[in-house]
């Protein structure tokens, strides 16, 4: 089969003779490894910026060389062990996988997979897991978010942040986008965000107050935060008594200081949320948060926002658009007959 193998800590933007991944073409197909366990060809896997810092170096998580990168994929069941309960030969399947899923063929016990709905697209939900169901722990189960509250998400354009303001929607809130450039401006605008902020030709604080001031509203009860940095600071003066403060991410490449003083004395809560960790400690939570993002998927509550689509081959090229911060929505890398995408924004 052919894997993306990645050999050594290095930029996966390169595409010469230095670069830390290459495709191998004849990789061996892994063998079911249990009774319960499930081999899956994967229709298509997403990138996400965990990937890309993972090959650099720099993620949390530090797997030994050589290894296949992983994130959110899916695909079609190919084969079954003898115990497995849940699915069969030719069930569509999506879930996410610490290693392994940019190769043809991946295999997981069956606790792992959820089942795609029928007549949703398998490359969606390559890209529903990391994005929104981070987003969707975020928001739903941490800072039970009202339809009463406003939300303001930064970093809006990317992946969590496309996520994070359909949830809003969804859930009824009052949501405020910000972002950078007309064509991120113009997505969220179609998604029926309240109110974008257009980081290039607008100061953030003072679009806000304008808002909030016409709606007649007090401040923002949600931040969601994948960016960190000024901006974090910046926006926390637009925040009401008893907010929450998400943390999903440092984009920004900057850790904000959030005082203590000033979230005790306005009451705020300070979520950390590191999604991946759910799996191990609260693994019902993700299967809960899961079955209703699919089910919103097949009934329109939420579309995935696809920017770029890549073959295996063109990996640089997907790490490039995660690195460039080209993509408005998700990074794909898909398998069969699927074509290449280039976004012209």
């Amino acid at each position: 089969m052919e894997a993306l193998v990645c050999r050594k800590v290095g930029d996966p933007t390169l595409s010469d003779e230095t670069s830390p991944i290459s495709v191998s073409a004849s990789h061996p197909i892994p063998s079911l490894n249990s009774p319960t366990a499930v081999r899956v060809r994967v229709r298509a896997t997403s990138l996400n910026y965990a990937n890309y810092l993972q090959i650099l170096g720099k993620y949390q998580e530090k797997p030994p060389h050589p290894f296949i990168p992983g994130s959110d994929y899916s695909g079609i069941v190919e084969s079954v062990g003898p115990s497995v309960s849940m699915f069969k030969i030719g069930d569509t399947v999506c879930s996410v996988a610490a290693l392994g899923s940019f190769a043809q063929y991946i295999v997981v016990d069956e606790t792992e997979l959820f089942r795609v709905p029928d007549g949703c697209d398998l490359v969606a939900a390559a890209a529903l897991p990391v994005a929104f169901g981070t987003s969707h722990v975020a928001l739903v189960h941490r800072a039970q978010l009202t339809s009463a509250q406003v939300l303001l998400v930064l970093g809006a354009a990317g992946g969590v942040g496309l996520a994070a303001v359909q949830i809003g929607k969804v859930c009824g809130a009052t949501v405020i986008a910000v972002a950078r450039g007309a064509g991120k401006v113009q997505i969220l605008k179609s998604l029926g965000v309240d109110h974008v902020v257009d980081l290039s030709i607008e100061n953030v604080t003072e679009s806000v107050k304008n808002f909030l001031k016409a709606k007649k509203l007090k401040g923002v009860d949600v931040l969601y935060d994948p960016v960190g940095g000024k901006l974090t600071k910046e926006t926390m003066k637009l925040l009401n008594w008893g907010a929450h403060i998400l943390v999903i991410g440092f984009a920004s490449g900057e850790v904000p200081v959030i005082p203590a003083n000033i979230a005790l004395v306005k009451n705020w809560t300070v979520h950390g949320l590191y999604w991946g960790s759910y799996r191990i400690h609260r693994p019902g939570v993700l299967e809960d948060s899961m079955k209703e993002l699919l089910s919103w998927l097949a009934r329109g509550l939420i579309e995935i926002h696809i920017s770029h689509s890549y073959n295996l081959s063109e990996a640089h090229l997907a790490f490039s658009a995660i690195k460039d911060r080209k993509a408005i929505g998700k990074v794909m890398i898909a398998f069969d007959d699927h074509k290449t995408v280039r976004s012209k924004l």
